[in-house]
């Protein structure tokens, strides 16, 4: 299905049906028409929300399809162009009307207020936005948005000849599961080398947008970007501070416990040191787990696992296919990754990644399911701000998911093989852990030091790489390589700052999965029941209503660590 022809979820009463939203003086006026509107009640004031949520929507959709095609093919001018041309041209003009309308709702909502338990995180961010908003930003930011696009285009042109065929590096990373250790060498260094001829230009990109970024801080008049992103984020429940001993607590508790899992590795592969072509393979030298040969049969099994969940998400997931919302397998100019983003006048999920048939994949569809399923359980709420949480939460929503469907990957496996993925996939759990620190603490060095000179960032990164678990492979003749090696995380060029919500997530997921194997239907209800609340609660009690602790203490980790070490070693 034509994305733009799909049925709105409910009928528009204030923005006209034939209205163009990539036409910038149609979408003015109707966000003038907002503006100009007198309101002399707390019911009007509501009327008045739930048109702007109704605009906000419409045009939150109209940016998300232009995405999508752009993402689905970054070497196509007809997809890519008019994705340009919106960011250069809508936004910029959207921006400073917001900024009137965060200012009229705040002022007239002293004259009517509304309930204030329904209401008080709407208002605590509208607030936050108000302070942050600089009309001499809206440029900068543009930039930056172009800058993330150039960043897609050069990572989906990424191609290698290898094994006889042009290949894309999802594709050629098939070739690091390969029993045969020069293959997967040689897999990993062509991949690595062609990354390497596109580093200047990445370099260049990331220097502007850091630059962009941090006049954008300054012009808001803040210390840093930290200070600035962390507003941006609506981050009210933890500090760049608590950052900071999420880093130390992991260093101290997790990667320990990567090492033992490194250790075990090096020990079943007989080998003196383990290389960077050696951390995906299979350590007892089995070939790679083949969960589908189509990614047609992805689908269908995924489908059975979430019918074995729970039967209303199998039939949300049905709703997906049926519907078109799934773009999953990879080829020539597609962007890099995975995500899932909502079409939020239609309030129904679309679902991209990069599938070539190896265990990752159905991780990662598990992984994008938990996102579908979030928007879908809050799709309800009137108010489009609502119909979203924060980061933190959402990504608990996904990684949740794949731990609850990973319970049914006899779906895609063999009893041996189910013990073998469900074995590597704690195994990525630990990492994650360890990887959301290390990226983490890498950006706070970023944005703490401004004045850095590209030389001093690729020291600062390969120092934090070995700090969080690096000093465990040998990189003896690779050491341009490995300096570079954080290009590969979008999330650092496109997303800044964002990468503590996975391990953040990470945690509130093991306590669900702790919770699930005591109780699995009331584990289930609870994490239903919190995505359903959507972002119209404060973070700590979504977690609390999934009955967990929002909290990344010492106290709370050592435990859930503890635990999945004791599975981990069940699974050899």
């Amino acid at each position: 299905m034509d994305l733009a022809q799909l049925p709105a979820y409910q009928q528009r009463t204030f923005v006209p049906e034939a209205a163009d939203l990539t036409d910038v003086k149609i979408v003015k006026d109707l966000y003038q028409k907002l503006l100009d509107r007198p309101i002399y009640s707390s019911q009007e004031l509501q009327e008045w929300l739930l048109e702007r949520s109704e605009l906000d929507a419409a045009l939150n959709q109209t940016a998300s399809i232009l995405y999508i095609h752009m993402t689905c093919h970054t070497d196509d001018p007809q997809s890519a162009g008019p994705y340009t041309q919106f960011i250069q041209t809508v936004p910029p003009a959207v921006k400073p009307l917001n900024d009137e309308l965060n200012r009229k709702y705040l002022k007239i909502l002293k004259s009517y207020p509304l309930d204030a338990s329904r209401y008080q995180v709407y208002n605590r961010a509208t607030a936050t936005d108000v302070d942050l908003f600089i009309e001499a930003n809206v440029p900068l930011q543009t930039k930056v948005d172009l800058l993330s696009q150039e960043y897609q285009t050069v990572c989906g042109a990424m191609t290698v000849d290898f094994d006889g065929k042009e290949q894309t590096m999802p594709q050629i990373a098939k070739y690091l599961l390969e029993p045969a250790r020069q293959k997967r060498e040689d897999a990993w260094r062509a991949m690595t080398k062609r990354r390497m001829a596109d580093k200047d230009r990445l370099e260049h990109i990331f220097d502007e947008m850091f630059k962009d970024r941090c006049q954008i801080a300054a012009n808001a008049r803040m210390n840093n970007f930290i200070e600035y992103q962390f507003r941006a984020y609506h981050r009210f429940d933890y500090t760049p501070s608590d950052c900071k001993k999420y880093h130390e607590t992991v260093e101290k508790l997790v990667v320990p416990l990567y090492s033992e899992i490194l250790k075990k590795r090096r020990q079943e592969m007989k080998l003196k040191s383990l290389r960077p072509w050696d951390m995906a393979v299979d350590p007892q030298g089995r070939k790679p787990l083949k969960p589908f040969e189509k990614v047609s049969d992805l689908t269908v099994k995924t489908q059975k696992i979430f019918n074995d969940l729970d039967n209303e998400l199998g039939s949300q997931f049905q709703q997906m296919k049926n519907l078109g919302l799934l773009d999953l397998e990879s080829h020539k100019g597609k962007a890099p990754g995975g995500y899932q983003n909502t079409l939020s006048e239609a309030r129904r999920p679309f679902i991209f990644m990069n599938a070539v048939g190896v265990d990752d994949d159905v991780r990662t569809l598990l992984h994008e399911g938990g996102h579908a399923f979030h928007a879908l359980a809050c799709a309800q709420d009137p108010l489009l701000d609502y119909r979203h949480a924060p980061m933190e939460f959402c990504e608990l929503a996904s990684m949740a998911m794949e731990l609850l469907g990973g319970q049914y990957m006899d779906e895609f496996y063999t009893l041996e093989d189910t013990k073998r993925s469900n074995r590597e996939h704690l195994e990525s759990m630990v990492h994650i852990l360890v990887w959301a620190a290390n990226i983490d603490a890498f950006q706070h060095w970023l944005y703490e030091h401004p004045n850095h000179s590209p030389h001093e960032r690729r020291q600062a990164w390969v120092s934090f790489y070995q700090q969080f678990g690096g000093k465990f492979l040998d990189w003896q003749d690779l050491k341009e390589e490995q300096a570079y090696l954080w290009h590969r995380q979008l999330h650092i060029f496109e997303v800044p700052l964002y990468y503590i919500e996975y391990g953040i997530a990470q945690l509130g997921a093991l306590q669900l999965w702790l919770k699930a194997k005591k109780d699995p239907k009331k584990a289930l209800a609870d994490y239903r029941h919190s995505l359903s609340l959507g972002g119209s609660r404060p973070l700590p009690e979504l977690y609390e209503a999934a009955g967990i602790k929002f909290d990344f203490s010492q106290e709370l980790i050592k435990p859930l660590v503890d635990e999945v070490y004791k599975e981990w070693s069940k699974l050899w």
